[in-house]
């Protein structure tokens, strides 16, 4: 084991985590140039599209070390997990972090430390890992090397001399990276626990050899066709292969103590494979490693099948039938991402479709995107939405989900909702900007803290309600891109909110309710009726677009018919002859009002999810 180095690279969302990734393995021979690509860790092809990382990837690679010092070893193998930057995929990071020794905390020589780089260090600090800070895109025109290096020196409180600097681009100073990865981090410790012994910290499915676990081993080793056991399941089943990740699968005669790799279990049933559980031996089973909870959802969304029919028999059973694919392709997703959540529920005019858990706007995006994707789903996404808790009249306290199910005014005592601690680092000439958007999204302000002399860190608290509200754009925005914001979840405090329901000629769509600040009720049923009004498109009858709330319509629009000149094929002849067509046309539409329903089109769903 002394040769094995396990560590990941951490660091904020477009830091160059990939680039440099690219470079390592470049550098290590283990992909070769003619394959090579940018993002080859990157498997799926909406990462490559929005050019990030949203799910972990292991790499062994190879390293032949030519300082002196080091040369004792033939070859050093170095297991590399890449991880996602976006705070939506934090927890992606701290699965990772429990499988490794060391990592790297990467920070981009143009932009310095940000938020999320203070939230993944103290991932990485809580798992007493050893960090090598490293700052990367030195070849940039615009990189503050020097100033980037105080600014991490006051974060690490260490020297310069610790401090590395790389360009993930052109490939400089990977190779001293390499050499200090080897020398800084440790091998693995040796285990005085008997018998094979592996944490789960990651897998995927393959429709062929069922889930296929991601592992690091503690102690023993496995090979292929051994009796294996879940701890917590108590499902045991045979090996169908083992191996490591170069990066595709490379199978191998057997994995040993501290390696990672994979297992393909060859078991297919949703639930028996858990992240954080032990993987051991079933004829002698070692005790079971620590593990990892699953995340709580900080966004909620009811997503049904478009293709859900009306109220026909025959229909029914169609609608039925696409409710269990999109139900299987849950399933199935839920295989590759564990932290999605998702239960069963019933709307009135939506069908039956399913209340999901998502850990921010982007992984419900990217859900989503890859339902469409990979499934072929067709979707509505009613508007999303956080959890909110209720005391009623009767002084007993429930959870609330969806804003459909949030009571009408005057039914409760109270309504509580999560707040969060957020954290921002900006250039000091936005910090004016950045106070007024404090004021119109509710956020508390708390200490402040000067980073270097054009850089600040202003720490407060807001709710998480409007931190959904594209508090982040806005943020943006209003620092022409240069600020950057993590966040933790905190206490629950009382709120002062309101249901609002869109109507569409009298008829409650439940995908488009929401929950909303009082005092902004107003403005926000402006804004949806004008933007439904906007979607919708001209239909044969009028339709009606009403906001309802505090028990009262707050907005209104109306879109008239199409129309269409019945007597236009006429020229001539007795008057009386086109008043009769036209009497006849206003009993038609007068009938198609009455029995008509308005057609929605499916963007309308997915663009007042974002308003």
């Amino acid at each position: 084991m002394q040769n094995i180095r396990n560590f990941s690279i951490i660091a904020h969302i477009d830091h160059g985590k990939s680039t440099l990734a690219d470079r390592m393995l470049e550098v290590t021979g283990t992909i070769e140039k003619r394959k090579m690509r940018d993002q080859v860790l990157d498997q799926m092809d909406i990462e490559r599209e929005r050019g990030i990382t949203i799910k972990m990837q292991p790499v062994r690679m190879v390293y032949h070390a030519n300082r002196a010092e080091l040369s004792e070893v033939p070859d050093y193998i170095l297991n590399l997990i890449d991880t996602p930057g976006h705070i939506d995929f934090s927890y992606e990071v701290s699965r990772a972090l429990t499988a490794v020794e060391g990592a790297i905390l990467l920070v981009d020589a143009s932009q310095g430390v940000q938020a999320q780089t203070l939230s993944v260090l103290a991932m990485a600090r809580e798992q007493k890992l050893v960090i090598i800070p490293v700052i990367n895109k030195i070849d940039l025109p615009h990189a503050d090397v020097e100033g980037t290096k105080e600014e991490i020196m006051k974060l690490l409180d260490c020297s310069e001399d610790e401090i590395l600097a790389v360009s993930g681009k052109t490939g400089e100073g990977v190779e001293k990276l390499l050499e200090e990865i080897v020398k800084r981090i440790p091998p693995p410790e040796p285990s005085n626990v008997s018998g094979f012994q592996s944490l789960v910290f990651d897998f995927s499915y393959d429709t062929h050899r069922g889930v296929i676990l991601y592992v690091r081993i503690f102690s023993g080793s496995a090979e292929r066709l051994d009796k294996l056991i879940f701890a917590s399941s108590k499902r045991v089943f045979g090996a169908l292969d083992v191996g490591i990740f170069v990066p595709t699968e490379l199978s191998k005669s057997q994995l040993s103590e501290g390696e990672i790799g994979y297992i393909v279990t060859g078991i297919k049933e949703q639930g028996v494979a858990r992240i954080g559980d032990t993987i051991t031996g079933a004829s002698h089973p070692a005790p079971s490693l620590p593990g990892f909870g699953r995340p709580d959802p900080v966004v909620w969304a009811s997503v049904y099948p478009e293709n859900q029919p009306a109220r026909t028999t025959d229909a029914v059973q169609s609608g039925g039938d696409h409710f269990h694919l999109l139900r299987q392709s849950l399933e199935r997703l839920s295989l590759s991402d564990s932290s999605l959540s998702f239960e069963e529920e019933t709307s009135g005019t939506l069908g039956r479709g399913f209340r999901c858990g998502f850990l921010g706007m982007l992984h419900l995006e990217v859900v989503t995107e890859r339902l469409k994707r990979e499934f072929g789903m067709q979707l509505i996404v009613a508007t999303p939405t956080i959890t909110y808790y209720i005391l009623d009249n009767k002084d007993k306290r429930y959870a609330v989900y969806s804003a459909v199910y949030f009571p009408d005014e005057g039914t409760y005592k109270k309504a509580y909702e999560p707040w969060v601690d957020v954290t921002i680092i900006t250039p000091n000439t936005y910090l004016g900007s950045i106070q007024k958007l404090f004021f119109e999204h509710e956020v508390e302000s708390g200490d402040m803290e000067n980073l270097s002399s054009d850089r600040v860190r202003v720490v407060g608290a807001m709710p998480l309600r409007e931190l959904m509200r594209g508090f982040f754009d806005e943020l943006k925005s209003a620092s022409s891109g240069y600020a950057s914001l993590s966040y933790v979840k905190k206490e629950e405090r009382e709120a002062d909110i309101v249901r609002m329901d869109m109507l569409i000629n009298d008829e409650k769509i439940v995908a488009f309710s929401r929950v909303v600040a009082r005092r902004r009720v107003e403005k926000e049923a402006e804004v949806a009726t004008d933007k439904l009004e906007e979607l919708i498109p001209k239909q044969m009858i009028e339709v009606k677009i009403q906001a309802r709330a505090l028990g009262r319509i707050i907005a209104a629009r109306r879109k008239s018919a199409m129309r269409k000149d019945v007597t236009d094929y006429l020229y001539g002849g007795d008057i009386t002859r086109k008043m009769k067509l036209r009497e006849k046309q206003k009993k038609g539409k007068k009938k198609m009002q009455a029995r008509g329903t308005v057609q929605i089109p499916q963007e309308a769903y997915l663009k007042m999810s974002k308003i």
